[in-house]
């Protein structure tokens, strides 16, 4: 099933017109200034067939398959992605986020809503990914009107995953919010106290009714709070702000959809990158 979804500006008049079908929707959207878009519900999986520890943790990878996981936008995972001594891998090629051949971005397919995410994360010299949470499955109409994809990360935060002392983005943005375990071009982590690059790092992500707090290595490394005027400032100063990028930042401003949930995901930044130990727990 697909539910069209409108920019906040147009909300009431698409409430209003609703039951008259897409087109007064997409009308509404595009004088809005954001394109018609589509939140794709695809089914999910059932997490009673997952395991499930003492502490209310579900492994949702088993180290072993990729049971539960898939391609954003696809039905099955990308040949790129692999399974090697226990931990998902991407076997890049430095092609950067162009995503060649056959790769592109990995999602485990349940959304949550208020959860404790955990993984372990290492990466090759120089390389570059992260992970996404909240993420939503965006299409919009190209020119020939066939549903296109639009990128994961237009529609959720990215806790970025880098190697700090030799990938080019951990010297931009501003006061290191490129840098890993950051909200990506919003947030510094802070201390930074990563691992270097071949060495493995503990990541960590709690999402309870919309404070944020990012952890790194056992450390509390930022906070946030999602869907407040706060929230609406940093997007504004960020590469996604309503000038620059009105679509992405029409979904951030209220990512997470109408119910705050979305899918956790790793990225696919033409990089290899190892995760491992993922797990998540609802709250």
């Amino acid at each position: 099933m697909k539910k069209t979804l409108v920019p906040v500006a147009a909300l009431a008049l698409a409430l209003a017109v609703a039951s008259c079908g897409g087109n007064n929707n997409k009308k509404a959207a595009e004088e809005g200034g954001v394109p018609a878009y589509t939140v794709v519900n695809a089914e999910q999986v059932d997490l009673s067939g997952f395991t499930k520890d003492e502490d209310g943790f579900i492994e949702i990878f088993d180290g072993k398959t990729f049971n539960g996981w898939r391609g954003y936008g696809k039905d099955r995972v990308p040949s790129k992605w692999a399974i090697v001594d226990g931990c998902i891998t991407f076997n890049g090629t430095g092609g950067g986020e162009a995503q060649e051949g056959d790769g592109g971005d990995i999602i485990f397919a349940h959304k949550f809503k208020n959860f404790i995410f955990e993984f372990e994360w290492k990466v090759e010299k120089a390389a570059n990914s992260g992970v996404f949470y909240l993420a939503q499955e965006i299409t919009t109409k190209n020119d020939k009107g066939e549903d296109e994809y639009e990128p994961i990360y237009i529609s959720c935060p990215e806790y970025q995953i880098l190697d700090n002392e030799n990938h080019p983005d951990s010297f931009l943005g501003v006061d290191g919010n490129r840098k890993s375990a950051s909200l990506y071009d919003m947030i510094p982590a802070k201390p930074q106290n990563q691992h270097p690059y071949g060495e493995w790092n503990k990541g960590k992500i709690m999402v309870f009714q919309g404070t944020v707090v990012h952890y790194q290595n056992d450390e509390n490394v930022l906070e946030y709070h999602l869907w407040t005027p706060r929230w609406t400032e940093m997007l504004q100063n960020s590469k996604f702000s309503e000038e620059a990028w009105p679509l992405a930042f029409e979904l951030l401003n209220n990512c997470g959809g109408e119910n705050h949930e979305g899918y956790l995901g790793f990225q696919d930044h033409g990089d290899v990158v190892w995760y491992r130990n993922i797990r998540v727990k609802e709250l």
